[in-house]
């Protein structure tokens, strides 16, 4: 049986005001989740504030991207043995907003996705198609490329220390949401493909649905067969947002 993971992206919002007034709030909240693992991923330089407060609690952290490079002449990069160092879990590696905005390859995520590996801790890794792909019926072709990517690099065995992500970004910050069904649907076809070549990883693969979950519809969308949870955003800044997500595990 796999355990619910809901995980919040914080992405750039924050302050140590918020932080300090979001986290109290998650922390009075916890003991009423029962069933899921709870995760934050704050912008790298709160990592310290919120390592501080959540020490010894249930919520556990992660951090929002790495560098694929352990260490060396990469000015402005954080090195996953940093984040390590700061007690993180979990990376996220292959964001949409990663590959859309900054222009990340799937070769170039599958490294980042080695480097955490390699640095002791859990790439979170995000996978999922534009509007434009979706309505050119690609939406298999585009994750199974994302998916073979780090699977060539690593090897399938590699997955079993990792979680996926499925976002579609035409549903990411747009208030739009696939039908449980159609998150399903990937979320089957992600489960299948791994399978195919290792039958035991896959059954046991935590797949996260990443695309504006709520309170009102995250029961219906981790029912699912697939959905083993959620990469959270906007709602994650939010408390009873976030906790109302959590308890739907």
């Amino acid at each position: 049986m796999r355990q619910t993971l809901v995980a919040g992206n914080w992405k750039l919002n924050g302050s140590l005001a918020s932080i300090d007034g979001l986290l109290k709030a998650v922390l009075a909240g916890i003991g009423e989740v029962d069933n899921a693992e709870v995760a934050v991923c704050p912008p790298y330089v709160y990592l310290p504030t919120v390592q501080t407060m959540l020490k010894n609690s249930p919520v556990v952290w992660g951090a929002q991207d790495v560098c694929d490079e352990d260490s060396g002449a990469y000015t402005g990069e954080v090195s996953a043995p940093m984040l390590n160092e700061f007690g993180c879990k979990y990376v996220i590696v292959g964001h949409s907003e990663r590959r859309s905005i900054y222009g990340e390859s799937d070769e170039f995520t599958a490294r980042k996705f080695a480097a955490t590996r390699r640095a002791g801790m859990k790439p979170i890794l995000c996978v999922g198609e534009s509007l434009e792909e979706r309505e050119k019926a690609v939406t298999e072709q585009v994750v199974a490329r994302q998916l073979d990517a780090v699977i060539a690099l690593e090897g399938v065995a590699a997955l079993t220390d990792c979680v996926i992500a499925y976002e579609p970004v035409w549903a990411i910050g747009t208030g739009m949401t696939a039908s449980p069904q159609q998150a399903q649907d990937v979320h089957a076809f992600i489960r299948q493909r791994i399978a195919a070549q290792d039958a035991s990883v896959a059954d046991k693969l935590q797949i996260l649905y990443g695309g504006s979950v709520k309170g009102n519809n995250a029961a219906e969308l981790f029912a699912k067969p697939d959905i083993d949870g959620g990469l959270i955003g906007g709602a994650s800044l939010q408390a009873e947002d976030f906790l109302a997500i959590c308890k739907a595990g």
